[in-house]
């Protein structure tokens, strides 16, 4: 006799509710019947074990309503508030080349044949440890970007994911983003908290690069105080395929971000740019990965993190070249500027080589703020405050100026300040 659980049984229940297809429902049983087997994951000198990061509610289908003028806003192609779809405005230009961007629902009923293909199946597992089962048994929000074949795009997509904080609920969101061979991509993605609540946010991200395509994805992730976050982002790149990753971690809260390139094709390249601030006594442990399995393949990782009030950033940065990869290149740099004496913060370079006729290098640096520069500024009438930001921006500035995109620079460059007054002010 088979015994239902009752997470089983509330997984039954939902997509029963949602009419989703059978073999997602078949997935999400068997992932929900492995979390109790599997095991977090690791990451170095991130200690979140202890922290409300497992999902556990049942997934639900019906949301407290909210007047879409609330969160609209005339940047955003795609906004989502939970699992509703607030807006979609789509340029022609998509729909003219046969460019598919949905909602998760409608994706698993009306491209189900992408979705079984790339779901999980190339970038991550279901059972590659406990969340990422979590994560499927779990799902109930997320968007499907598939852009066809040689259709290279001109103009960028842009969304806003808010985790919807009103009442305490996990936020379970997954990004699929197929780019076919030799297409062209720039993507922007907003995250945010609506709401005060505390919730633990589940978010995976898959970006796939077919062979020759070119992904530009770009990310501000403002999740609020009160979330504690497991953030994934995961990139396969196939034969000479490219991603340029630019993101900026803007939290609030306590959030792992698990960020890896896998470089399985000849060629193939993968640019790694990441920008943080930590404040109050928020952890932002940041684990980034770039796997060269393509001969000839280069990764590159710089990361700039920053530091304040009795707040924490761990920067692990990994290359790791495996055997056969010849050819390969492997570089990274990982840099924390420390404005706390109560602050505290790590840049760990790791390098993995396993084949020879390769190039890797790394650099990694935790600091505080140059005395000198401090007092020339002072001396010529600033205060301390103003100060330090005009330090902070010369320190992040060779980060923020690689990023590809204006549009990306001006963003992050608002936040930053932002954060940086408010952090300020918990000194």
């Amino acid at each position: 006799m088979t015994v239902v659980t009752q997470t089983a049984q509330e997984i039954i229940e939902y997509a029963k509710q949602t009419n989703e297809p059978d073999w997602f429902t078949t997935l999400r049983l068997q992932a929900d019947q492995a979390v109790a087997e599997l095991a977090l994951p690791n990451f170095q000198k991130i200690n979140y074990r202890s922290w409300p990061i497992n999902v556990t509610q049942r997934p639900e289908v019906n949301e407290e309503p909210i007047e879409l003028t609330e969160l609209a806003t005339q940047q955003a192609n795609i906004v989502q508030l939970g699992s509703q779809l607030l807006q979609a405005d789509l340029p022609a230009e998509f729909k003219e080349k046969g460019v598919i961007v949905c909602d998760w629902l409608t994706a698993l009923k009306e491209h189900a044949d992408l979705v079984q293909k790339y779901f999980m199946t190339k970038a991550t597992k279901p059972t590659e440890n406990r969340l990422n089962a979590e994560h499927v048994a779990h799902l109930t929000s997320g968007l499907l970007i598939y852009v066809p074949k040689n259709v290279v795009l001109k103009q960028p997509l842009t969304s806003y994911f808010f985790q919807d904080a009103r009442q305490s609920r996990d936020y379970v969101h997954h990004l699929l983003l197929i780019a076919d061979r030799g297409s062209e991509l720039s993507y922007l993605e907003n995250t945010g908290t609506y709401g005060q609540q505390e919730c633990p946010a589940n978010i995976i991200e898959e970006v796939i690069a077919e062979p020759g395509s070119h992904i530009k994805f770009a990310s501000v992730d403002r999740l609020g105080e009160h979330t504690t976050a497991y953030l994934n982002r995961r990139g396969y790149l196939e034969q000479d395929a490219r991603i340029d990753w630019s993101m900026g971690m803007m939290n609030d809260g306590n959030i792992v971000g698990d960020f890896d390139s896998e470089l399985v094709g000849a060629g193939s390249h993968a640019e790694v740019k990441v920008v943080a601030i930590s404040t109050g006594q928020q952890v932002q442990g940041i684990d980034t990965r770039v796997t060269n399995y393509g001969q000839h393949s280069l990764g590159n990782i710089l990361q700039h993190g920053v530091i304040l009030a009795e707040s924490s950033l761990i920067f692990n940065g990994i290359g790791h070249i495996v055997h056969g990869a010849k050819g390969a290149e492997a570089q990274q740099e990982s840099r924390v500027l420390m404005l706390s004496t109560k602050a505290r913060g790590d840049a760990n370079p790791i390098l993995l080589i396993d084949d020879n006729d390769v190039v890797a290098g790394h650099a990694a640096s935790v600091g505080r703020v140059d005395e000198q520069k401090m007092y020339y500024l002072m001396s010529r009438g600033i205060d301390q405050a103003t100060a330090e930001r005009l330090v902070i921006r010369g320190f992040l500035g060779p980060v923020l100026s690689a990023l590809p995109s204006k549009e990306v620079r001006d963003i992050l460059a608002e936040m930053i300040e932002r954060k940086l007054i408010n952090g300020q002010k918990d000194e």
